[in-house]
């Protein structure tokens, strides 16, 4: 998931600490055994619940690698991210085996199994071992022969008549030759703390700090990370591995494209992984995404499944993909979980993913190196453009499970916002590059689209979408400052429309007194035949009257469309908009779509040849290096 822009483009000078080119090596001397993931038993903040890794019945005492259960206690990791991806594994490497190891303190006796989970869930024995008084290194082993559409492998322990003492907990596999180099690329805009804390993780796990070779901060924002006395001492610690940049604020497009570049630069043969600043960070993916990636049988794009940070629990979606003959991205690929708590549910199918968006990704230099940089488009779809067309080029995406960072919960955001104007400017030049576009089709569906905004009094929205698809109108050149004057741009108009302002509920410019509250009922049939309903109530004036309340599980345009005037709660909860039937407004944009639309359809096959012919010098090196200064 790319870094959101905020507000205004910044006009800092851009600096950078650019390593020199060998100071990354091109790669490392390999183990006998390479640890693939380690067993962990808390997380990394109080806000995450221990039975995302581990469930334990009984007394025990917990640290972060370690526990200790009292005599008859009960542990086992089939959990989120105590769970080994064997179907994963099984699939995109030619690893055969792996093996689990620990060292146990046994007080008395203790039982470890080995198990195996298949595409229904169902559990079977792998491997089991007891043990008697003594302290020592358990081994077990199982065979990746049984999982290739589904099944995960996980342990429980059993303390039987005195303590147990675990720690050292790892899962392993024959090593390659040798381990590719590594390096984080982080972009922030104004989110300093968030940064900070961060990059703070990451420097807290030493083994997983052993195991990169940079970590590169790119700051476009004017509140800087380096003035916050957390990212001082911690790059103390990080000492010539950290990289600090600064330039104009381009996005996260161009934020994690200069991360990108730098790192390649430096090292034409180091992984890069992108993961955005404003994260709960679990150290541990990275060295999971990481030791996945050195064991693929071809160059694999490895993606961190997102968590919600609102709730901490549930899984964003196991796997997303496109479908660009919508415009629509984040779409759940077939069968994967979406939604989902994580303390409730496993991920039992290999899902494959279409893409991976860039809360946390890794991208090998191979694909850099044969697909070059991102498209500088600002923010949204950027991810998404380069995942296609790395695939385009040969390289899949994997979106690995048990790997996996916490970003703030997109429910939350209200859809009514200027990230609209790049989500749709953006979806068409990205199917415009990687489709044959439907025109007359994608204009019934954009009109559709319109039309609900409209009746349900979003004229800003509207306003919002249509500056997107006049300015995907305006050709390749709109994206040559990189996005900052579009931003000015929307953030600008949208100023003239009303309902675009959050109120406090308190504030908000409406009699208290007099707003009534409605709630909707069920979704009716035949949608279609209610949006031309309710325009010609709208238009007409045969709305009711009064100043309504919607709740914001309930502003649904269908349902919002009864009333003229209407109060509806922010997605965020933490305040409202206040929507106001406008005659002249409705028809303007009405025109104004109807104009834009036939545009669309008259020159949609010449925009899709102008836009491929710029990708090679959009995504230059030369291009990016212009804007960066």
């Amino acid at each position: 998931m790319n870094q959101p822009a905020g507000e205004a483009a910044t006009t800092v000078e851009p600096t950078s600490t650019v390593a020199a080119p060998d100071a990354l090596l091109t790669d490392h001397r390999a183990p006998d055994r390479l640890v693939v993931a380690r067993g962990l038993f808390r997380g990394p903040s109080a806000r995450v619940s221990d039975e995302l890794y581990a469930v334990v019945k009984g007394d025990a005492r917990r640290e972060r690698l370690t526990v200790r259960l009292a005599a008859g206690a009960r542990m086992h990791t089939n959990t989120y991210f105590g769970r080994f991806a064997a179907a994963y594994w099984q699939r995109w490497t030619e690893v055969a085996e792996v093996r689990l190891s620990m060292r146990l303190g046994v007080g008395d006796r203790a039982r470890v199994q080995l198990f195996a989970s298949d595409i229904a869930g169902h559990r079977r024995i792998v491997d089991s071992v007891e043990i008697d008084r003594t302290a020592g290194v358990v081994e077990l082993t199982a065979r990746l022969d049984m999982f290739l559409d589904g099944g995960a492998l996980w342990f429980e322990l059993e303390a039987r008549g005195g303590e147990v003492g675990v720690e050292d907990v790892a899962w392993s596999v024959g090593a390659p030759d040798r381990l590719r180099p590594v390096a984080i690329a982080i972009c922030t805009f104004n989110r300093a703390d968030d940064c900070a804390n961060t990059v703070a993780a990451l420097a807290s796990d030493e083994r997983v700090l052993d195991g990169i070779d940079g970590v590169y901060v790119v700051d476009q924002g004017t509140d800087v990370v380096a003035d916050r006395e957390l990212f001082t001492e911690t790059a103390a610690k990080l000492g010539d591995k950290l990289r600090y940049l600064r330039q104009p604020n381009l996005g996260g497009a161009g934020g994690f494209t200069r991360g990108m570049a730098e790192i390649s630069a430096a090292n034409e043969h180091c992984d890069v992984i992108l993961m955005d600043d404003d994260i709960l960070c679990e150290p541990e993916t990275v060295l999971r995404l990481s030791a996945f990636a050195n064991l693929t049988t071809q160059p694999t794009l490895v993606g961190a499944q997102m968590l919600f940070l609102l709730n901490p629990d549930y899984l964003n979606v196991g796997a997303e993909e496109v479908h660009l003959h919508k415009l629509m991205h984040g779409q759940k690929v077939s069968k994967a979980l979406r939604n989902t708590s994580m303390l409730k549910k496993n991920q039992e199918r290999r899902v494959d993913a279409g893409y991976n968006a860039w809360w946390t990704c890794l991208i090998p230099a191979e694909v850099i190196a044969k697909v070059g940089l991102p498209l500088p488009i600002f923010f949204q779809w950027d991810d998404v453009e380069y995942g296609i067309r790395a695939r385009e080029a040969g390289f899949v995406t994997v979106t690995l499970p048990n790997a996996a960072v916490w970003h703030a919960d997109f429910y939350w955001k209200d859809f009514d916002d200027w990230a609209r104007y790049f989500s749709m400017r953006n979806s068409l030049i990205v199917a415009a590059l990687h489709s044959e576009m439907d025109a007359k089709a994608l204009s019934r569906r954009l009109f559709r689209q319109l039309a609900e905004y409209l009746v349900g009094m979003q004229y800003g929205l509207a306003h919002t979408t249509l500056q997107g698809i006049e300015d995907f109108l305006s050709g390749p050149q709109i994206l040559r400052d990189g996005g900052q004057a579009a931003l000015t741009a929307i953030r600008s108009g949208r100023a003239d429309y009303p309902e675009t302002v959050k109120h406090s509920a308190t504030d908000a410019p409406v009699p208290t007194a007099e707003v009534h509250v409605r709630r909707a009922g069920g979704e009716p049939s035949l949608l279609k035949t209610i949006l031309v309903k309710r325009a010609i109530g709208q238009w007409f004036g045969r709305t009711q009257h009064g100043i309504i309340g919607v709740p914001r599980e309930d502003a649904h345009w269908w349902h919002v469309s009864l009333f003229d005037h209407v109060v509806v709660t922010d997605a965020s909860q933490s305040g409202v908009r206040v929507r106001q039937r406008d005659k002249a407004k409705a028809r303007a944009l009405l025109l104004r779509t109807i104009r834009t639309l036939r545009r669309f359809q008259r020159e949609l096959p010449r925009l899709q040849r102008e836009y491929r012919d710029a990708v090679p010098g959009l995504t230059s090196r030369e291009n990016w290096d212009r804007l960066y200064r």
